[in-house]
């Protein structure tokens, strides 16, 4: 990746630039790429829309990342925070420290899931960049993933739910090292996943499962959640 910081715009190589300042009240596709990378900011117990409108929801996300990068926390997102974002994603627009190959577990097509194998892939995209930022959270130790998608043949042959997220390229989950299951599941409710699953609830004993559904979904009683 070859990063410019000259008097223009920041460019990086390989993937999405951004070509202007985005603030509240800005719209668009540069948006939409603005909100997937700061999915993982929304705040406690929110979900980031991706939807291309810079509102305040938008706004208070990159105040939040500004703020955990030590960057001057305007809530506008100019070069500085664009080249943060360009350090932080490999050319293939996935965050450095997670990859496609971690988040498919059974199928490199990403086909046979409960949606197209664009929309999956996609899913596990926003997944990654949630997971990103939880792991600067968490003093950038590494997030070890043991499950990502899911084909519905490879779903069923390890006995996953018959409508399991994993079915939809959302549902990752995350074995322990560094971290305790507790304290990802804790630490997973400020980064935008409506679903966590980890100790205390069934069947997650040895695993913090989280995902996208559409309505919060939080259970892991040995945690306190």
């Amino acid at each position: 990746m070859v990063l410019v910081t000259g008097g223009g715009t920041a460019q990086a190589d390989g993937c999405y630039t951004w070509n202007r300042t985005l603030s509240q009240g800005t719209s668009g596709e540069d948006v939409r790429q603005l909100q997937i990378r700061l999915s993982g900011y929304p705040g406690y117990g929110a979900v980031l829309g991706l939807d291309g409108q810079f509102g305040p929801a938008t706004r208070s996300a990159v105040v939040r990342f500004q703020q955990a990068y030590g960057l001057s926390a305007d809530g506008v997102a100019g070069n500085a925070t664009f080249s943060k974002l360009y350090a932080l994603q490999d050319d293939d627009c996935t965050p450095i420290n997670f990859s496609y190959a971690e988040l498919n577990t059974c199928n490199s097509t990403w086909a046979g899931g409960k949606v197209s194998a664009t929309t999956a892939k996609f899913n596990a995209l926003v997944s990654m960049w949630k997971l990103q930022a939880m792991r600067h959270a968490l003093g950038d130790q590494a997030i070890r993933v043991t499950s990502g998608f899911r084909s519905i043949s490879c779903n069923s042959a390890v006995g996953g739910a018959s409508d399991s997220r994993h079915l939809y390229g959302d549902g990752v989950d995350l074995g322990s090292g560094p971290h305790s299951l507790c304290r990802l599941a804790q630490q997973a409710r400020n980064h935008g996943f409506n679903g966590i699953l980890g100790p205390g609830y069934p069947g997650h004993g040895d695993h913090t499962h989280v995902d996208h559904r559409s309505s919060r979904f939080w259970s892991a009683s040995s945690c306190g959640i």
